[in-house]
């Protein structure tokens, strides 16, 4: 029996390396990888839905399904995660020294939707009391003018939002001063370039991001796996044999990390930092799965839902196929 043939959009991660070259196989399945920047993936699969599966923003995610289209359903795959606190850039000429200094300052933002920019938003609300409406949001293009939202928002009235113009970018308005901060998953050019007038919100951000981890159990997913429905629909395996075979994968990247005899990681110190991880974030420090990440899942809704980019307080067991939701015991 000849097997399903899928194509499966998705970056480059060593957790999916497995799959690629081969060593896990996936039941069933024939996985055509196709290795493409997260925006462009995102763009592609919000708009046009062209792929089979694909990695995709949670927060675009959580959208889709508040709204019904597109129609795509997520497995507990979490191809991105990340601790969010190195991702606020400000001006050193801004006045803003501490979190709460950002009440009344105009923040650049890519696209209001992005995930990073959800938890962001959702913890400098929760932990710092500014409100996303205590802001004055700035949208376009980071490095190249014009960029827009993948898919058009309804925000509270509250929202202040104004969208630069098509001859400006958000890294040229930090740099300048035109925008007090910048808030993004990438990280602006003229920081990377090491400009005198752009610093981290928080210079310190492992041991913020470390503190965060222990008083909230939270560690920020990025992306999911979706799966055209069209597809479920006709083949309801296909859910649970990518499961099983993406967890196999991830396995496959531990199994690496404790070889000692040479580094499987490009990083002098690498050892140390994962024995660090583990004891901080325990023997599966990335996990797959409902029940593993409830919590993080349920701070992502109610971040979604009070920013007002979803109406609904979903629930989070309609996220994710249904049966990937239970395990078999023996």
């Amino acid at each position: 029996m000849s097997k399903l043939s899928l194509s499966f959009a998705c970056w480059d991660y060593d957790r999916i390396h497995a799959l690629t070259n081969g060593s896990v196989q996936v039941d069933g399945i024939d996985l055509n990888w196709l290795n493409m920047p997260v925006e462009e993936t995102f763009w592609r699969m919000m708009r046009h839905q062209e792929f089979d599966v694909a990695e995709l923003s949670l927060s675009s995610y959580l959208v889709a399904k508040d709204r019904g289209y597109p129609n795509f359903t997520a497995i507990p795959v979490f191809m991105s995660r990340f601790f969010r606190h190195s991702g606020i850039y400000i001006n050193k000429n801004s006045g803003i020294n501490k979190p709460e200094d950002l009440k009344g300052k105009r923040v650049g933002i890519p696209e209001y939707q992005l995930t990073a920019c959800l938890w962001i938003r959702g913890i400098l609300q929760h932990d710092y009391g500014v409100h996303p409406a205590d802001m004055n949001w700035y949208i376009g293009g980071q490095e190249t003018a014009g960029r827009i939202e993948k898919i058009k928002l309804d925000l509270p009235w509250n929202i202040n939002i104004r969208q630069i113009d098509n001859n400006q970018t958000l890294n040229q308005m930090l740099e300048s001063g035109e925008i007090d901060a910048f808030i993004a998953p990438r990280a602006p050019s003229c920081f990377l370039e090491g400009s005198p007038n752009v610093q981290r919100l928080f210079p310190d951000y492992p041991s913020v991001e470390k503190e965060y981890f222990k008083r909230t159990g939270i560690f920020p997913i990025m992306h999911v796996v979706a799966i055209k429905d069209e597809i479920l629909e006709e083949h309801p395996w296909v859910a649970q044999n990518l499961y099983k075979a993406f967890e196999q994968a991830k396995q496959k990247v531990y199994e690496g990390f404790k070889q000692t005899a040479a580094l499987k990681v490009t990083l002098p110190w690498f050892t140390s930092e994962w024995e660090n991880t583990r004891e901080l974030m325990g023997e599966d420090f990335w996990p797959y799965g409902l029940e593993n990440n409830r919590k993080t899942l349920e701070a992502a809704v109610t971040y979604s839902y009070e920013q007002g980019m979803i109406k609904n307080q979903l629930k989070i067991e309609d996220l994710f196929a249904k049966s990937t939701l239970e395990k078999y015991t023996l």
